[in-house]
């Protein structure tokens, strides 16, 4: 599908209408326009990413793989109450658009008195007589650190953020879609800081200016939260997820109740599907009224809850063993299996990162290899803010669970910080080049990673590690660090081809005494015909012409 930017806007996706298998589907371009109903098989497998991992990056040197451990954190192992959020959000978003088909005359007649439906912002919702509206939403609640911000984000991307429509069949249609979009509750609760967001989002996306026209002083709350209704009616927008809802506890006196109306007002009155994601602390603002606009939605909210050791635990935690970067192998046990889940009590974000900094301090400390011993010393040592938390949990006390009003909310682990000290064990010269040049930071970044790239071309070649990654570095250091990793690859072939080291060599025999064929004696010869020891050889047919080998470090990769 070809894809066009709007001016000063995002990149869009042109209107391409598919065969509805539902019958209330069809005839509707909103729904028409979105991608295909996914199977859960299918929703796994296009939720699902495993960065690349090559066995052979584990003989790499220390430095390079505590690099290479950050990789962790890119997988994404679907699970079922992925597979079940992504059920909801498809059906919530279509069934949002059922009675706002924009070639509906009741629509179209809506649209125009836009002025006289949207009333109520202050408290008093008004009944809808134009259309009824087929809009629902839920709530996702759950401890931090079990991925609810990750995992929505991961959905909404299966889906076409703006679609713009011209044509459809034989109707003139000339509108954009907006199908999603996602904002952060402030930090304040405010309606205000909630409506700055969202004129900002929009102006980002479609190159509008509705944060200078409506976001200046001039302009009340409430004209601003009429400006939000008009714009979310007039572009179609889909679906509105509101994350860190909880912020609402820290709204001035009555402001989380005005929000809680405002979100009624878009579910009632505009037909949008409104979800709203937590911790559990916000469940004390969620009161009834938010839930009655929302109850017959049959979606249900959905309370993510930790893993239990169960099935689900033993996916996440099979995903993630596969990377592995210590030179040891270390198989996946029973007790290992145990002491994971003790120490992270099926808290994600914790297993993650408690295998990661695992993983570290067992290359760093040269024993390469991962015990449960080690596990539970990396759990005492970092992660020492957390532990009453997860030590309430542990003891599954309510009494002290309860101490904890948004529990595992403070839970953010340091990870940064320990990887940081892990590399400085590592290579204190390294980390005083970085601090002084700082500026250089993110090009030193960029290097490091066409060196991992190129050494680990050259180990899938047989090519012993240290020789490897010396032959890159000599490489780097003499044409510069804007080589291309293919012409890195090819020119560390061309130098570890050649016999002659450049120390600790033995003297030399001399051309007099070597034999013909004697990789030395065509070297030596090479040179008085003006030709690198590369040519010599390649003309004596040793070794294979850079094009073979261009192909072959394609291939391995």
């Amino acid at each position: 599908m070809d894809k066009l930017k709007i001016p000063n806007g995002t990149v869009a996706v042109p209107a391409e209408y598919k065969e509805q298998v539902i019958p209330e589907y069809r005839g509707n371009p909103f729904i028409e326009a979105l991608p295909p109903i996914l199977s859960a098989e299918e929703a796994a497998e296009r939720l699902a990413y495993y960065p690349p991992y090559h066995p052979e990056e584990r003989k790499l040197e220390s430095h390079y793989r505590i690099h290479m451990v950050q990789r962790l954190f890119q997988i994404f192992q679907p699970l079922p109450v992925h597979l079940d959020m992504e059920s909801r959000i498809s059906r919530v978003l279509r069934q949002g658009y059922l009675a706002r088909n924009p070639l509906k005359p009741q629509f179209v007649q809506y649209l125009k008195k836009s002025d006289e439906v949207i009333k109520g912002i202050n408290g008093v919702l008004e009944s809808n007589e134009l259309f009824r509206t087929t809009a629902s939403g839920f709530t996702i609640v759950g401890v931090s650190g079990m991925g609810k911000s990750t995992a929505i984000n991961q959905i909404l991307r299966m889906y076409p953020q703006v679609i713009i429509h011209s044509r459809y069949k034989e109707t003139k249609l000339s509108v954009y879609q907006l199908v999603w979009l996602k904002l952060d509750c402030p930090f304040d609760g405010s309606i205000k800081g909630l409506c700055m967001e969202f004129f900002n989002k929009v102006d980002n996306l479609l190159g509008t200016d509705y944060y200078k026209k409506f976001g200046n002083g001039r302009y009340s709350v409430d004209n601003m939260v009429t400006a939000i209704c008009k714009i979310a009616q007039n572009l179609g927008l889909g679906l509105l997820v509101i994350d860190e809802i909880q912020h609402l506890n820290e709204a001035k006196s009555g402001g989380d109740q005005r929000m809680l109306n405002f979100f009624v007002t878009l579910v009632n009155m505009l037909g949008l599907p409104i979800v709203l994601i937590g911790t559990p602390k916000a469940l004390s603002v969620l009161q009834s009224q938010f839930r009655q606009a929302r109850r017959g939605s049959g979606q249900g909210d959905m309370i993510w809850e930790r893993l239990k050791k169960d099935d689900t635990w033993q996916l996440l935690i099979d995903a993630l063993w596969g990377y592995q970067w210590t030179k040891k192998e270390t198989s996946l046990t029973d007790e290992i299996n145990e002491v994971l889940y003790e120490e992270s009590q099926g808290i994600t974000d914790i297993a993650v990162k408690l295998y990661a900094m695992s993983q570290i301090k067992a290359i760093v400390s040269g024993k390469e290899e991962i015990t449960p011993n080690l596990i539970r010393q990396v759990a005492k040592e970092n992660l020492q803010l957390v532990q009453p938390m997860l030590e309430a949990l542990k003891k599954g006390s309510l009494r002290e669970i309860a101490k904890y009003d948004d529990i595992c909310t403070v839970i953010n682990v340091d990870f940064a910080g320990f990887l940081d000290r892990s590399k400085q064990t590592v290579e204190t010269e390294m980390r005083l080049k970085a601090l002084q040049k700082q500026r250089q930071q993110e090009e030193k970044e960029v290097l490091l990673s066409k060196k991992e790239q190129a050494i680990t071309k050259l180990l899938e070649l047989n090519i012993e590690a240290k020789k490897a990654q010396k032959a890159v570095e000599q490489v780097i250091e003499a044409e510069g660090e804007k080589i291309d990793v293919s012409e890195l690859v090819v020119k560390a072939i061309q130098l570890l081809s050649s016999p002659v080291e450049k120390t600790n060599r033995k003297p030399r025999r001399t051309i007099k005494n070597m034999n013909e064929n004697d990789i030395r004696f065509i070297v030596e010869e090479g040179r008085k015909k003006q030709m690198t020891a590369y040519e010599a050889l390649k003309e004596k047919g040793l070794i294979k012409g850079i094009d073979n080998v261009i192909f072959q470090v394609g291939r391995s990769g």
